[in-house]
């Protein structure tokens, strides 16, 4: 997928700027961000997008050396399935 990467967020967006998935975590503080919100446009539905976009700011925040708290309810489950990224939890 050829995610866009914002301050704070992951998204892709179509072709015509509409968009189709995002991931937003604001920062808490210095060292932390709260992952509180998941989206996926219908037509994507079933894909993979949405674990794709987990694991992509799984990845930013520890290249990052960030910590998240998941208050998003998609995010809490992705975690727990996917126990090698509990390093980002906070």
């Amino acid at each position: 997928m050829n995610f866009t990467y914002n301050p704070n967020q992951i998204a892709l967006f179509h072709s015509d700027s509409n968009l189709l998935a995002e991931v937003i975590f604001p920062e808490v503080d210095q060292n932390t961000v709260n992952i509180n919100h998941t989206f996926v446009d219908d037509s994507l539905r079933g894909q993979g997008v949405a674990g794709q976009l987990m694991e992509a700011v799984a990845e930013q925040l520890r290249s990052q050396g960030k910590k998240a708290i998941l208050t998003c309810s998609y995010a809490v489950k992705w975690f727990e399935k996917h126990p090698e990224y509990n390093d980002v939890v906070k």
